[in-house]
């Protein structure tokens, strides 16, 4: 995507762009899509490994202005209400993860030939994650007035951290993909946990409440008709 919004401009996105702070709101739990819009990639997406067995359901493709699928999300376990909704009081013990899978993209023109593109990267996934996480995040016992504030410092926080992946608020984790361990950039806060890595061609971001991350494993989705439509 293009650089031309304050995410391509000022965070760590980069290529993941023009309108990915609207991708990461649009595509948090609560917001399903069809499986049209993951058929178009030129990446493979991936999701929780097999041994997880729970529900897995879709969420939603970010695409580039010329239509490029750039990135998107699978979600599993229980499909939170999204941000702004009434609150339900069982809504904290909600247990899901949800597994953002981002094109690796080089250094390149943009699609008019006028600018160059930004190449996606870890932290990529990570200011993702970390925007999906606070889709489906709101303080229960916040006044309506103060949600605005709250959401903007948190976005803020988002940004910071995802820019500086190798600073103490993260911590390493390994896990598999694909059967290989892999090292995962990983962070922990009252609302869920994040984490970030890279695979084969693409980098993958994770976001969840309720689920640990440490068991957790990741792969290749062979069929997307696991996750429904």
């Amino acid at each position: 995507m293009e650089t031309t919004s304050r995410v391509g401009a000022q965070g760590p996105a980069g290529e993941a762009g023009a309108s990915a702070a609207q991708d990461a709101a649009q595509s948090g739990p609560g917001t399903r899509r069809s499986v049209d819009g993951y058929l178009l990639a030129s990446f493979p997406w991936y999701g929780l490994d097999e041994a997880y067995s729970g529900p897995r359901w879709l969420m939603q493709v970010g695409s580039a202005a010329d239509g490029t699928v750039e990135h998107g999300s699978t979600g599993h376990g229980e499909e939170p209400s999204p941000r702004g909704e009434r609150v339900d009081p069982a809504a904290e013990k909600q247990r899901f993860a949800v597994v953002v899978t981002v094109a690796s993209r080089p250094v390149r023109r943009s699609a008019d030939g006028t600018g160059v593109l930004e190449a996606t990267s870890v932290s990529s996934a990570a200011w993702l994650a970390g925007s999906g996480l606070l889709s489906c995040t709101w303080p229960a016992q916040m006044e309506r007035a103060l949600r605005q504030d709250w959401l903007d410092q948190q976005t803020a926080l988002a940004w910071e951290l995802a820019d500086h992946l190798d600073e103490p608020a993260w911590s390493t984790l390994s896990l598999p993909v694909d059967g290989v361990p892999t090292d995962f950039r990983y962070r922990e806060s009252e609302y869920g946990w994040v984490l970030a890595g890279s695979a084969e061609g693409v980098h993958l971001g994770a976001y969840g409440r309720g689920m640990s991350a440490y068991g957790m494993g990741f792969s290749v989705i062979k069929d997307l008709a696991a996750y429904g439509s």
